[in-house]
């Protein structure tokens, strides 16, 4: 898992990037579409509103020839006596009636012609209860019915006129979902306009969408509505006979407000409307055309969408192999230089990618080279410093040792004593050429037994050897190399002061190897010392210690941590009454 986090967080530049452009191009894309389609709707809405304006007119046209038609022929039946004699005499013997029944037959049936080109049935009815129709069959199913109907009723209110309406009661049993439209006027005399009957022109409803089915098409409709607002006629059988109130309230806004269109909710749909009034037959014609359905048979969005998605892969494949490219070295160069930390300067990159990526490789890379001549030239000035304070410590054995120790020698000589003088002068011989003259940094471990052993055979020389020293060595220890003066601080500091308040005392020298560390250990049952940690001895107690022959032993400490590192040093285990315990921790070398 945290390798993944840390693989993502060197990634993330890269993400960023990508993410940003992933949206903008979604975006971009997104608003191209919606761009598209609104352009394309108002285009569509313009184009539709001309074209049907047109289809309208054409339609209205058709409309008004038919008016035409039946004008015309209900003005022949005004005008021919034989149809208003049959329609006005009473009753009279069976050839008389069978006689004007005849001649009004002929009649009808030539005025009919001029309407011949539409299927339409004419009938006429008197006041003295009479009628005839071309095709009683197709309509009225009962003259008696059609003299109290709606329709009659409506003709004598506008006896002038010749209206149009929608018999919806006079239907035959063959005909109950096929309704039927009328066009009736009342028949008066020309000089007292007295009312001497009633002509129907019926036409199936079917047959009347004639005029503008061809117009027509899935989500392009027309309906024919009345000044109730009912549905008289359209290419939706559903919609015939209905009441839409709404659909009438924009058909007349947009006949007052003189509008070439407009877009509402119709019937739950997003639609365009364009309406045209017909006076003639006072009805209003409607053209509803569903924008979602008409839209998407002009523009196919699903090949859109398809083609935008095409479009969007395509772009973040590029986007995604050009930002790779882009952020490739700068991850590169973020994945390396945190090791810069873990002291790893050799960690060079290779520079590649824009220029702008080249100059921070470039730059980066002389940081190194830098950075490196610096540490050099560091480790070089610390080598030096270090060679220089081992030559002042060796240069600063305390001169009261060399004093006491001739002293003794003298002393001796004058004793008679000439072998122990001699052995005496032997040992301070041997111990100043190997902490003096010897410009090594360090010693084995069996070179600085010899020092140990001289320099405490010089002290017991000078002071007695009611203390004596016990050495303890590894056998595999012998060859390891340590630091010049590492022990002896420790040995004098014990020789004289923690014996103080005793006249005897034993002192050991340790050294052995402990995991991959070589300890040195000096111990000694003298009185021992307060304000030692035991939990970081070493620290506490060279906070507090004495200097011994000008070396003191946080010298020693802060030079062994500068030499190998936080690991290695000293630590110091004293409480009063037992003794002293300093544990020397070194590295492991053998030259």
């Amino acid at each position: 898992m945290k390798g993944f986090l840390d693989k993502f967080k060197y990634q993330s530049l890269f993400i960023k990037m990508f993410m940003v452009t992933l949206v903008s191009i979604i975006t971009v894309s997104l608003l191209t579409t919606l761009v598209t389609i609104q352009m394309s709707e108002k285009l569509f809405m313009n184009t539709f509103s001309i074209t049907n304006s047109k289809i309208i007119n054409q339609i209205q046209a058709n409309f008004e020839s038919f008016n035409y038609s039946v004008v015309t022929a209900s003005n022949n039946v005004l005008q021919n006596g034989a149809i208003k004699g049959f329609l006005t005499n009473p009753d009279m013997d069976t050839l008389a009636s069978l006689k004007s029944y005849y001649q009004a037959s002929q009649q009808m049936e030539r005025i009919q012609s001029n309407v011949a080109a539409y299927p339409v049935t004419m009938t006429i009815t008197g006041i003295n209860r009479k009628s005839h129709s071309t095709d009683s069959y197709y309509w009225p199913n009962s003259v008696e019915k059609l003299r109290k109907s709606l329709l009659t009723v409506n003709t004598l209110i506008q006896p002038k006129r010749l209206i149009y309406q929608l018999d919806k009661e006079n239907l035959t049993g063959a005909s109950n979902e096929d309704p039927v439209i009328v066009a009736s006027r009342a028949l008066m005399e020309r000089t007292s306009g007295n009312q001497y009957g009633i002509l129907y022109f019926a036409i199936r409803e079917s047959d009347f969408k004639r005029f503008y089915t061809s117009f027509t098409s899935s989500g392009n409709d027309v309906a024919i509505l009345d000044r109730s607002g009912m549905v008289v006629s359209s290419n939706r059988s559903d919609l015939i006979g209905r009441q839409e109130q709404d659909l009438l309230g924009y058909a007349q806004e947009i006949e007052k407000q003189q509008l070439k269109y407009k877009e509402v909710s119709v019937m739950g749909k997003n639609s365009l409307v364009l309406s045209e009034y017909l006076p003639v037959y006072d009805f209003y014609l409607v053209n509803l055309i569903d924008k979602q359905q008409v839209l998407s048979e002009m523009v196919d969005f699903k090949t859109v969408a398809l083609i935008c998605v095409a479009i969007v892969i395509v772009a973040l494949i590029i986007v995604f192999l050009i930002s790779r490219r882009l952020t490739k070295s700068l991850t590169l160069l973020a994945r390396q230089m945190p090791r810069i930390t873990e002291n790893n300067f050799d960690n060079y990159i290779t520079v590649t990618g824009s220029y702008e990526i080249k100059e921070l490789g470039k730059a980066y890379n002389y940081m190194l080279d830098e950075l490196n001549d610096y540490i050099q030239k560091l480790i070089q000035t610390q080598k030096d410093q270090r060679n220089a304070e081992l030559s002042a410590l060796q240069m600063q054995i305390n001169p009261h040792f060399l004093y006491n120790t001739l002293a003794s020698v003298k002393i001796l000589v004058q004793q008679g004593n000439k072998e122990k003088a001699a052995a005496t002068i032997n040992a301070l011989i041997s111990l100043l050429q190997n902490t003096v003259s010897n410009i090594s940094e360090t010693i084995s471990v069996a070179q600085e037994l010899v020092n140990l052993k001289n320099y405490v055979f010089i002290n017991h020389v000078r002071y007695g050897e009611q203390i004596t020293v016990n050495y303890f060595i590894a056998e595999d220890c012998y060859g390891y190399h340590i630091p010049k003066l590492i022990i002896q601080p420790f040995i004098e500091n014990a020789f004289f002061h923690a014996f103080q308040e005793r006249s005897e005392g034993h002192i050991y020298v340790l050294v052995s190897r402990e995991e991959n560390a070589l300890v040195c250990e000096v111990v000694d049952n003298g009185v021992g010392m307060e304000g030692y940690d035991h939990e970081n001895p070493a620290h506490s107690s060279i906070s507090t210690s004495h200097f011994f022959s000008g070396i003191g032993i946080r010298n020693v400490h802060d030079r062994l941590r500068l030499l190998y590192g936080e690991e290695f040093g000293v630590a110091i285990v004293s409480n009063i009454g037992d003794g002293t315990r300093v544990k020397i921790r070194l590295p492991l070398h053998k030259t």
